[in-house]
């Protein structure tokens, strides 16, 4: 295997099946050189989980191993290649439920060992921060990368394609996890953050306002916890004095403070650090709100956010975080590989 790991690192073309189950999307990619994406199949579970209000752990890992075999027949066909024209497997093995991930981990592991290929092991995170070379070919580090979504806020500095530094996280709830809580308390089926969102867009912004935490300490972390219990306390304390609350008002002002507060610590974080390079990442990165933030800061940053299609969970950025490794010198991971639901880049 060293030897063809080797060989793998000079070569021109490299071309890596990505699969990716961290959640409750099960997804495979073929990219190639990881930035030209030749197939990103996707099959969601929305539907299945949306009577539960959320992602229920069990249910999603029995629907990836269904649907696994069909999902990386289809990527190939897409592409049109065969395994033989496949150079690396990638799978992402952390963060996430896990269950989840070892469906994608024991398919990937299986493929790699029966065709004799190697295997790269790809963070959940560092695949949201590569979305980015994906969307935008001119795009390379040093970045600073805002990660956005239901399980993680963070900013990380990226050094390097693979050499990451988290500058901050967030204390309690991720702000897409809090997207979700307040969706939940004002009406709104799973997913709450896109429904959130467009509720928003019908409501006044500014006609609640919720505090910002943190005030007053040196830090670029995040906590959302506060935030969403203002807004659980203004909605309960209204229906127990049976006051009507416009939902949609609610929804844009809560928008409006978290997006704004991300956006805030990222500028801030970037002034200090003098960066002139933003990147935003994760499934809340699609939020047309937070998006819409950054426009008056355009003149000072290059600021680069990925295709929506590659916001939310997709191999296609597993592929392209794989591809990086490969070029770094990276060793494959070994057969005995597990999952690691609490990773940390």
């Amino acid at each position: 295997m060293t030897d063809s790991v080797n060989r793998l690192k000079d070569k021109e073309d490299i071309l890596v099946l990505a699969i990716e189950t961290s959640c409750d999307e099960t997804a495979a990619s073929v990219v190639r050189n990881g930035r030209e994406v030749l197939s990103s199949v996707i099959y969601s579970q929305i539907d299945i989980h949306k009577e539960f209000g959320g992602v229920v752990p069990e249910i999603a890992s029995r629907n990836h191993v269904e649907k696994l075999p069909y999902i990386v027949r289809n990527a190939l066909l897409e592409a049109k290649l065969t395994f033989d024209d496949i150079d690396a497997f990638a799978v992402t093995y952390g963060p996430g439920l896990v269950g989840a991930l070892l469906t994608g981990v024991s398919y990937a592991k299986t493929l790699a060992y029966c065709l004799n290929k190697p295997l790269y092991a790809i963070n959940h995170m560092e695949g949201h921060i590569s979305a980015n070379y994906i969307s935008h070919m001119d795009l390379e580090p040093p970045f600073l990368c805002l990660l956005a979504s239901g399980g993680h806020s963070n900013i990380i500095h990226v050094r390097n394609y693979c050499d990451y530094e988290v500058i901050a996280s967030s204390r309690d709830d991720a702000v897409g996890e809090a997207f979700d809580k307040v969706a939940r308390v004002i009406g709104l089926e799973y997913p709450g953050g896109p429904n959130v969102e467009k509720l928003a867009r019908n409501g006044n912004a500014d006609a609640f306002h919720f505090p910002r935490p943190l005030r007053g300490e040196e830090t670029y972390d995040f906590s959302f916890s506060g935030i969403k219990t203002a807004v659980i306390n203004l909605v309960r304390n209204a229906e127990s004095r049976r006051e009507p609350v416009d939902r949609a008002d609610v929804a844009a002002s809560f928008q409006k403070c978290a997006v704004t507060y991300l956006r805030d610590n990222l500028i801030r974080a970037a002034r200090d650090r003098n960066e002139k390079v933003l990147v935003l990442g994760g499934g809340v990165s699609a939020n047309g709100a937070l998006r819409d933030s950054f426009e008056d800061h355009k003149d000072e940053f290059r600021i680069y956010y990925p295709e929506l299609r590659y916001c939310t969970d997709n191999a296609a950025m597993i592929a392209s975080a794989a591809y990086y490794r490969i070029r770094n010198g990276d060793s494959p991971s070994e057969l005995t590989l597990n999952a690691d639901p609490g990773l940390e880049i």
